[in-house]
């Protein structure tokens, strides 16, 4: 047969050299061996497909790299994970060429210049081939029959990304760290100002956030190995995936950690000087921050750059200071603030008269957390202290707080803008050139054109406000605006819009709330404070904080009233009332429904992230029960009292043991006397949880002088993995969804662990509310272990029951023991 005229053969060849031109090449899908090479579009995959290894190009940039990613098929999102050449770019992909050469993986440019290598040695350069792993290891080796031994892997020279399997730790006999390096921004891979290391002091066994491989700005605390955390993340607790392992031996020490089943997990280093732990969802198709650290940008070291101010409540979170630019504008615009910012105008220090007499100025900058590394100078008052700036032409600000002058030289780094009400908050004068001021004389003409125009203004104003309140039945003549809307109300106005405090909507620890209607017949919640000792000048600083607070959870305030003693908080009214009359007082067909009752639970937890998370100011509730929780027309909840834990201030632990209708719903830090932390929230929160479920008080008085306890019986039988519709409240009739009513229960049961670090944080309340993160089995609380083996209702022995049988007693007694210190110490 003639081969050359046959056409099934040509269709053969043909064939034969399509396939030849695979983008995946090699003699493996995952390999590169001496003979093959990676260029233009190709790429190779690991053996299940999870990562694959080919050029790339980041975002807009037209520079292109050899990286490693997730397998689009697999996580649709394009997420880079190694870059090899990340200092050294290159502009032609289908002219460059990555491969083996000399027993190295080599990457060529366009011109044929290495630009990146594994840089090993080798005696048998023909067997060496690169393979890449499904853990996302590239590995150097010589052939396929020795699969273990690896000339060069990717693990020992990691980028932003540390995958279970790598080591990231600190060589002691080479002093070399081992360490998770930044992006400059997010279309940069070449190393950024951030990295992750092991803290190389001998024996350590942290991590800490280094910024230009000089400043430690955050550390992660110490590792403990019974709790596997680290002391400052104990958001690590709640992620069961991980196994974590820390090694220490005279020659490295390092952790590692490894996942369960096939989750894909990662932590990076980002671009924005925090480190991050990432999980890939397959329901929504993206990845899941599960947290952060340092938690907030502002926290990060130099985030925006010299000059650059960072502000929590603005986004961006960076700008420059007054009389500044940024640098490179460019790079501000990918997020990446390290340039920091210059000046419009240099300063003429030393050279004043080129600037027609006009000397560099001080401009006033109020509420800021000052510079690093401030210089001490004396001086003994604020004129000394700016005069010794100025005629230093290095000094480009300075601040003069309690009696004491401090200079900066240079680049100002770490400049952020606080709240306008922030304690912590310094005045601070930074050095502008003349023309950065406006100038008096050619403002003047305006000036006296302004001042004229306001009096006329003022004065036609006044007329029509007159004839206005003359013709007013009725005013609240003392009524005045502060701190924005906030309102400062007299204290005969709230009487006579409250009847004399006549219709009472409840009460609590910190006083009685009453109704009334305003003038402009706006109907309004006022409460009446007790035991509030605060000076007037300190209630209103706070008032003006707790009134910056908005969320559609949190009731909003309205204003206020402090006269003397009588301090009054007025709010908006919340028709459906307080939760516990909804939840516990209902009873016709009006009851909540399950639907009702979990989203209540959702609102309720989002609102808490608010306080806890989002404020400038972490404020703690610390008397979270159905009563703080305020329903609006539409059953949203709105949480209230939100303030006043802040503004009892010093004397909250005292009043707090005098409070009434908290029993059940302290956390057990209260009572052994520790600081107290947002957990003591997350504990009030997980017991009100249990009276969703069930539609009942958690203590319920029985004629026999027992007290039925209803969250040991629930987390007896949510250790057991029962049916738990047992549980539900008897007017539901089972109408509830299981797996929302699963998630809630379990969910309880975390929040009101005895350790506060085993509580998830509100955060991660709402991720697991929401259906985001899995809640696992919860173990029992400690304190509730003692009453596992009994049977359905759990007693609470009181002083009362002494006169119980011989029989029921020696039944039992040491349950009868040890609930009877309980509740003793509860009721305190």
């Amino acid at each position: 047969m003639d081969i050359n005229n046959n056409p099934w053969w040509l269709l053969f060849s043909l064939l034969f050299i399509c396939l030849s031109l695979n983008s995946h090449v090699s003699n493996g899908a995952d390999t590169i061996s001496a003979n093959h090479s990676l260029s233009g579009d190709q790429t190779i995959v690991s053996s299940r497909g999870i990562f694959v290894l080919g050029f790339f190009k980041p975002g807009n940039s037209s520079n292109y790299y050899i990286g490693m990613w997730y397998n689009l098929e697999k996580v649709p999102e394009l997420t880079i994970v190694w870059v090899a050449n990340r200092e050294k770019p290159i502009s032609d992909r289908y002219n460059s060429v990555l491969r083996i050469s000399d027993g190295n993986l080599v990457l060529f440019d366009e011109s044929k210049t290495s630009v990146w290598s594994t840089n090993v040695s080798s005696t048998t350069s023909n067997s060496v081939e690169a393979v890449l792993k499904d853990d996302g290891n590239i590995v150097l080796r010589e052939g396929s029959s020795n699969l273990t031994e690896f000339l060069w892997q990717s693990f020992d020279y990691p980028g932003h990304t540390w995958f279970p399997g790598m080591k990231i730790g600190y060589n002691k006999k080479t002093k070399v760290n081992q360490l998770l390096t930044s992006w400059k921004n997010k279309e940069d891979p070449a190393p950024g100002l951030f990295s992750l290391e092991l803290d190389p002091k001998d024996g350590s066994n942290q991590y800490i956030l280094m910024w230009n491989k000089s400043e430690n700005y955050w550390t992660s605390g110490a590792w403990d190995a019974d709790g596997q955390i680290f002391s400052k993340v104990p958001e690590m607790r709640l992620n069961y995936i991980y196994n974590f392992s820390y090694v220490n031996n005279e020659n490295e020490s390092y952790f590692i950690y490894t996942v369960k089943d096939s989750t894909m997990s990662r932590f990076i280093m980002d671009y924005n000087g925090q480190v991050k732990q990432m999980n890939w969802l397959d329901g929504p198709k993206s990845w899941f921050l599960f947290w952060s650290q340092p938690r907030e940008k502002c926290e990060v070291y130099a985030f925006c750059g010299s000059f650059g101010r960072c502000n929590e409540d603005t986004s961006p979170f960076c700008d420059c200071m007054h009389g500044f630019k940024p640098k490179l504008e460019h790079d501000w615009n990918l997020e990446d603030y390290a340039g920091g910012c210059e000046r419009k105008t240099q300063l003429q220090c030393g050279n004043n008269s080129l600037s027609n007499g006009k000397n560099d100025r001080f401009l006033k900058s109020p509420n800021m957390h000052l510079p690093e590394h401030p210089q001490s100078v004396a001086a003994g008052s604020i004129e000394e202290c700016e005069t010794t700036c100025f005629n230093n032409c290095n000094c480009s600000a300075y601040a003069y707080d309690n009696n004491e002058c401090s200079i900066w030289s240079g680049e100002l780094l770490n400049l952020q803008q606080l709240t306008q009400v922030d304690a912590d908050g310094k005045t601070f004068y930074i050095k502008l050139a003349a023309s950065e001021f406006s100038s008096s004389k050619d403002n003047k003409g305006i000036i006296i054109g302004v001042v004229v125009g306001s009096i006329a203004f003022v004065v036609l104003l006044g007329l029509v406000l007159f004839v206005y309140l003359r013709r007013r039945k009725r005013t609240i003549k003392t009524t005045k605006a502060v701190e924005g809307s906030l309102m400062a109300f007299a204290y005969r106005d709230l009487q006579n819009a409250t009847k004399n405090f006549s219709e009472k909507l409840g009460g609590g620890g910190f006083g009685s709330v009453f109704k009334g209607v305003l003038p402009d017949s706006r109907v309004i919640a006022a409460k009446k404070l007790e035991s509030i000792s605060q000076g007037e000048k300190q209630f209103r600083t706070e008032v003006s904080t707790i009134g910056n607070i908005q969320h559609v959870n949190l009731v909003r305030l309205l204003g206020f009233c402090s006269e003397g003693t009588k301090k009054l908080l007025v709010y908006d009214y919340m028709p459906n009332g307080s939760l516990d009359s909804q939840l516990f007082h209902v009873k016709d067909s009006k009851f909540l429904d399950w639907k009702t009752r979990y989203n209540i639970a959702l609102g309720t937890a989002r609102g808490l992230v608010y306080l806890h998370e989002k404020c400038r100011d972490c404020i703690i509730h610390c008397d979270i029960k159905p009563e703080n929780i305020l329903l609006d027309a539409q059953f949203c909840p709105k949480v209230a009292d939100f303030g006043l834990a802040k503004l009892v201030g010093r004397d909250f632990s005292r009043v707090l043991t005098t409070m009434r209708g908290t029993r059940g719903y302290l956390a057990p830090e209260w009572l052994s006397g520790v600081a107290i932390t947002t957990k003591a929230d997350v504990y009030s929160y997980g017991m009100m949880l249990f009276e969703f479920v069930s539609g009942r008080r958690n203590f319920e008085n029985s004629e026999d002088g027992t007290v039925k306890f209803f969250p040991t019986w629930a987390a007896n039988r949510i250790a057991e993995d029962g049916d738990l519709s047992s549980l539900l409240d008897p007017r539901l009739e089972g109408n509830a969804d299981v797996e929302e009513l699963s998630r809630i229960c379990k969910l309880a049961c975390w929040c009101i662990q005895d350790n506060e670090t085993h509580r998830p944080s509100m955060g991660q309340v709402v991720q697991m509310l929401e259906g985001v993160v899995d809640v696992t089995q919860p173990p029992v609380p400690r304190s509730l272990q003692i009453f596992v083996d009994n049977q359905e209702h759990i007693l609470f022995f009181t002083e009362s029951s002494s006169s119980q049988s011989s029989q029921k007693r020696s039944n039992t007694s040491a349950a009868s023991s040890q609930t009877k210190s309980t509740t003793s110490s509860t009721s305190s």
